[in-house]
């Protein structure tokens, strides 16, 4: 589909630094001019958010709480102010080189996950209070997987970024399928949603006559449910977005992790347009309170077939039927029976 693919696995060589942070476009309430700014302050929250997450880990460690987010947010701003990054967009730029008009600003480089951890080692042997200690000698502890620097299992978010997001590209998908699913699948959604906000959502204008219409699709929604900080930043994503004229797409087979967790609700209430395919009895109940499904429209859910459906559009609701042409089937079959039979039908 003339996209480009971007693998994040332990084997793959793709870098997505958690640190990156760029401008973004903000319209002068007062002149109504647009102008640049650098919003350093809800970056260092959004880093200080997915190291958190890293170290509630697996287990969800209960050890993590707010006196560990403390040490993780003061050493991230440490790190910024280290690099002399600060709310001014310029901070970002190391002086310009060249004469005239082929002067050329070159990027800082970002902090990285391992130079976090050096300060936090170091802070740690530095401190002498004892509330503190036990929560540094945590973070040293579990946080060393993350850096590449100590051959760490899960550092693929450690060190400069070895790609960006393309203007030009009409599509671009982040395949994090390689990663294991009960842990690192949502840390890398969480991670991804936060840079895909950096360098896709905020370079969009606020102005709806100059910006573009862009889409962000997060598949397998229900994974980020299991921590509270990736919850947090997808339902920031929901309310935000819009105006800057992206709309976010949240794609999930489970919804009953979205009706237990109370906290999702900005992304249910966000949402223009819902669209339902087939229902297991199970789940039903929560569709219908939720979304206020007549009991006509939740019977046909659970008895429609394949590519059967409902659409809700505001309180506007319709039954569709999904038939793909042959030459969209070849782009969304999954079945390597029937691929391998396309394939050879057309002579490859």
């Amino acid at each position: 589909l003339r996209g480009i693919n971007i693998d994040i696995s332990p084997k793959s060589d793709t870098i997505i630094n958690i640190f990156d942070v760029e401008t973004e476009i903000v319209k002068d309430e007062i002149t109504g001019k647009e102008k640049y700014v650098l919003n350093l302050e809800n970056k260092i929250e959004d880093v200080t958010q997915a190291l958190l997450t890293m170290a509630r880990g697996s287990t969800k460690s209960e050890d993590v709480n707010e006196l560990t987010k403390q040490i993780i947010a003061e050493i991230v701003a440490e790190e910024y102010k280290a690099k002399g990054i600060t709310s001014n967009p310029e901070s970002l730029y190391t002086d310009a080189t060249g004469q005239g008009q082929g002067l050329m600003r070159t990027k800082k480089l970002m902090p990285t996950i391992s130079e976090w951890y050096d300060r936090l080692v170091e802070k740690c042997n530095e401190n002498d209070n004892e509330t503190y200690q036990y929560h540094y000698d945590y973070l040293v502890k579990v946080m060393k997987q993350f850096c590449k620097k100590y051959n760490g299992q899960m550092a693929y978010f450690d060190g400069q970024s070895t790609f960006d997001l393309l203007e030009g590209s009409k599509f671009i998908n982040i395949n994090i399928s390689q990663l294991e699913e009960r842990f690192a699948r949502p840390l890398a959604q969480q991670i991804l949603l936060s840079w895909i906000w950096e360098k896709y959502v905020k370079k969009n204008s606020e102005d709806k006559n100059k910006a573009r219409a862009r889409r962000v699709l997060v598949d397998e929604a229900w994974m980020l449910l299991a921590y509270p900080e990736a919850v947090d930043f997808l339902n920031t994503m929901a309310r935000r977005a819009r105006k800057r004229n992206v709309s976010l797409t949240v794609v999930s087979q489970k919804f009953q992790d979205f009706y237990e967790n109370k906290n999702c609700q900005a992304v249910l209430t966000s949402a223009e347009t819902k669209l339902f395919l087939a229902q297991d009895k199970s789940e039903i109940d929560y569709l219908r309170e939720v979304f206020k499904l007549s009991e006509g429209e939740a019977d046909f859910l659970i008895t429609c077939t394949r590519g059967e459906g409902l659409i809700k559009i505001g309180y506007s609701s319709a039954v569709i039927a999904i038939r793909p042409t042959q030459r969209e089937f070849e782009f969304v079959e999954t079945n390597l029976t029937k691929l391998l039979e396309m394939r050879k039908n057309r002579g490859e």
